[in-house]
């Protein structure tokens, strides 16, 4: 993940004091920061986070103190001092250790979930990357911050599913529903329950009213407004909704007003944010082919990435069996440990990576069956990857997005055909033949009739038939798969031979009846 620069500290106070607290910063707060990475016990006990690469900024995730202090001296002796590590409940070790080599610490909450941490931190580097002229008016957080300073409140904006989008610097008034819904977990059941007990969340649903919430001390929840979020065209949906939680000052008399007037500006920027992908996304969109537009500059999209041009790339395709809405998120934070100039890009239900310069191929096999093991035993996602590798450079990564997209279709058709984990060379005849019998299927007059007649007739010779020609003629492994002596299959042989007034003999014959029968399987 890789941005055009912000200085530490603007990184740190845009996360918010709810998710982040500064705890040592040796080299000052004006450090520049482009790139994060997320690094995690195994990539430590592999020695793979080393090779990642030098980014600015480490998300450690579960490594220990003794791991964490060998990871500094490694990262630093390879690639010099890291700008910051984040670090949930850092160790007094691992502070000393940071601060001799210049590397600032940042501890996270021990409750923030790491892909908020993730997408906060690319939302900024984003923010950094546009062109505050061309981006006016179309962000979240400024929104957010807007409603906060007019209402003298704190502002959070949700989707429909209740995961918070963006919002205004928290204070020591922030109530737990508040806390725990900015460090990505869900709110307290209890506070849940008792809003949708009222119907709040029917009535966010239902239209633009603001509704009051009032507080409820017993469950530390303060007073708070809501209105809900709610596109405005021929087919009106719900969006989201925008809360603002009272602190000890009042709301703004106008404060309902306000919350009107930002939910009308909410949902242009949601559907203005849905319709078109950020710099970075729409970037990768166009080195995998995925993007609308006909000749990418190859050269000008990998300094736009930071990335190679050049060397032996690789591309991996995810398609899910299980849809799960941020599969293309989950697989960004395992793809960044991994690599921290990992590219990531979905499109449906499929989510593309593309690895720069990787080398050789063997840890990447490693890695993909590790994110699959875990996805699945988390998540219970059910994965299937496809690889190709070695690519030549960024230039040719196009080119096997789409070959990977052959192969995925083809398991998608014959899901057992094709591995859980597979390269392109490994699949190119399953696929191939797929293809062709698929096109063949298609057209009825590619199809020997015979071979229909004989599959509504004659169900029996058919079979026969299928495992005489797979067994290339050989009348005891014929036998052996239909369970049958060998003299019934050469009884049932002649008379598929008479039936269709063809002899199996001929090599074309065989070729077209196996073509035939695969494509009215």
């Amino acid at each position: 993940m890789r941005g055009t620069g912000v200085g530490l500290g603007q990184l740190v106070l845009a996360l918010d004091a709810t998710l982040v607290r500064l705890v040592e910063a040796p080299r000052g707060l004006d450090l520049p920061v482009r790139s994060a990475a997320l690094i995690d016990s195994d990539d430590v006990r592999l020695g793979l986070s080393v090779s990642a690469g030098s980014a600015d900024v480490f998300f450690l995730l579960g490594v220990g103190e003794a791991d964490a202090t060998r990871w500094i001296d490694r990262q630093t002796a390879a690639h010099g001092a890291p700008a910051a590590i984040f670090v949930k409940e850092p160790s007094d070790a691992v502070v000393a250790r940071a601060g001799a080599v210049g590397t600032a610490v940042v501890a996270v909450d021990p409750k923030a979930r790491w892909e908020r941490l993730y997408r906060l931190v690319n939302h900024v580097f984003e923010n950094r990357r546009a062109d505050p002229l061309s981006e006016s008016g179309t962000d979240l957080f400024a929104l957010a911050q807007s409603v906060a300073d007019r209402t003298h409140g704190m502002v959070s904006i949700e989707d429909a599913q209740s995961h918070v989008l963006a919002y205004s610097p928290s204070n020591d008034e922030a109530d737990e529903l508040r806390r725990l819904s900015i460090l990505g977990r869900a709110g307290p059941p209890e506070h849940l329950q008792w809003i949708a007990q009222w119907g709040i969340f029917d009535i966010l649903r239902a239209g633009s009213e603001v509704v009051r919430v009032d507080e409820r001390p017993a469950l530390g929840l303060r007073p708070r407004l809501a209105v809900g979020i709610h596109r405005q065209d021929t087919q009106p949906s719900y969006l989201g909704t925008i809360w603002v939680q009272q602190g000890s000052r009042p709301l703004a008399d106008d404060a309902e007003e306000v919350l009107r007037g930002a939910a009308v500006l909410a949902a242009r920027i949601m559907a203005r944010q849905a319709a078109r992908p950020s710099a970075h996304l729409l970037a990768v969109q166009q080195v995998l082919g995925l993007a609308d537009t006909d000749d990418a500059d190859v050269a000008a999209l990998a300094r736009e990435l930071a990335v190679a041009v050049d060397g032996r790339a690789a591309v991996i395709g995810f398609d899910s069996r299980t849809a799960h809405p941020r599969l293309a998120d989950v697989l960004a934070l395992s793809a960044s440990a991994f690599r921290p100039d990992a590219q990531v890009a979905s499109n449906g239900s499929r989510v593309y990576v593309l690895l720069p310069d990787s080398g050789r191929s063997a840890p990447v096999v490693s890695w993909i069956r590790g994110t699959i093991g875990k996805l699945n035993n988390e998540l219970a996602l059910q994965l299937r990857a496809v690889i190709a590798a070695p690519v030549a450079g960024l230039a040719a990564a196009a080119g096997a997005r789409r070959e990977i997209d052959r192969v995925l279709d083809s398991a998608e058709r014959h899901p057992v055909a094709i591995g859980q984990v597979t390269t392109l060379a490994e699949a190119r005849t399953t696929v191939l033949l797929d293809e062709i019998v698929t096109l063949v299927g298609a057209n009825d007059r590619l199809v020997d009739p015979r071979v229909r007649r004989l599959r509504e007739q004659e169900p029996v010779l058919a079979q026969t038939l299928e495992a005489y020609l797979d067994s290339f003629g050989d009348v005891a492994a014929a036998a052996a798969a239909l369970h049958v002596h060998p003299n019934t299959v050469r009884y049932r042989v002649r008379r598929i031979e008479q039936v269709m007034a063809t002899s199996l003999g001929d090599p074309d014959v065989r070729l077209l009846l196996s073509v035939s029968l695969r494509a009215t399987a």
